[in-house]
């Protein structure tokens, strides 16, 4: 039973730094517009089936596919921004069913032109199965997670040094003061929702080569991302993180201990736990606003 635990929390873990990179992404776009974009999830649907696209048509390695992913989830996040620009009275609720509808859009999209079928990597590559000691996990697995780390040390270093970066701050922080200081929030959220696209591509290609993909799994994914957004509090990366974490380990955990028909409604038990007896996340306030 301890291998077994162990097993799973290894599992989880590796999962879990998948889901923080579809986190980052909602997180992201609420901290420069306020907003939540429920089509989040298709855009990291829509970067994995690029990803099966390339390797089925090519053969080549899936991550191969992230320039194609990335070009075809940032059209998709430009027309998103647009849309939600051209919002002006109740902003916040009228972005939730814009984009809701627009995840229902993309989801029928993809069920059209890749059918239904549950699609997952062939490349014997990533199917490899590596062992570590007493755990055991596929080279797809541990490459998603070393390219999650190198992806959100990037967004790190990309908030704090980089202009942009500090400007999506500003804006997140105080819209009218970040314009009186010249700058236009417009680019920034602009700018915010093309990085979104980023992490939604590496994400959605990462995912692809580690699990199996069908077209009903986005709306599943922008749940776990509000989740794992609301656990965390938004605003802290490395919150994100632990949270993401923390969610892939109670999902496996469950599916090994329990049952695998429990492991999406684990998520929201913990998900209502933390909403009544830490509204402010798992991390507090002072945290996050380090």
């Amino acid at each position: 039973m301890l291998e077994l635990s162990q097993q799973a929390i290894f599992s989880g873990l590796l999962v879990g730094s998948v889901y923080a990179l579809v986190a980052l992404g909602i997180a992201l776009t609420f901290g420069a517009m306020k907003i939540i974009n429920l089509a989040h999830g298709e855009l990291v649907l829509l970067a994995a089936y690029m990803a099966y696209f390339i390797e089925s048509r090519t053969g080549w390695n899936p991550y191969a596919a992230i320039p194609l992913a990335f070009a075809v989830t940032a059209v998709v996040s430009i027309a998103v921004y647009l849309l939600i620009d051209r919002i002006k009275l109740h902003r916040e609720l009228n972005s939730l069913i814009l984009t809701f509808a627009i995840g229902i859009i993309l989801t029928n999209g993809i069920l059209l032109v890749f059918a239904s079928d549950v699609r997952s990597t062939n490349s014997p590559t990533l199917q490899d199965a590596i062992s570590l000691h007493t755990l055991y996990a596929m080279k797809g697995e541990l490459t998603a997670f070393v390219v999650s780390l190198l992806v959100m040390t990037g967004l790190w270093w990309w908030l704090k040094l980089s202009w942009y970066g500090r400007a999506v701050r500003a804006v997140s922080s105080n819209r009218d003061a970040a314009m009186l200081m010249g700058i236009d929030p417009r680019r920034v959220e602009l700018a915010a929702f093309l990085v979104a696209g980023v992490l939604a591509s590496v994400a959605g290609v990462a995912l692809f080569t580690m699990s199996v993909v069908q077209p009903a799994l986005g709306p599943a994914l922008t749940v776990k991302a509000f989740v794992v957004t609301v656990l965390a509090g938004v605003g802290s990366i490395p919150g994100v993180f632990c949270a993401a974490l923390l969610l892939g380990v109670t999902e496996a955990m469950t599916v090994t201990l329990a049952s695998s028909a429990l492991q999406e409604l684990v998520g929201m038990v913990l998900f209502l736990l933390v909403l009544f007896f830490m509204p402010n996340g798992l991390f507090g306030a002072r945290a996050r606003r380090g």
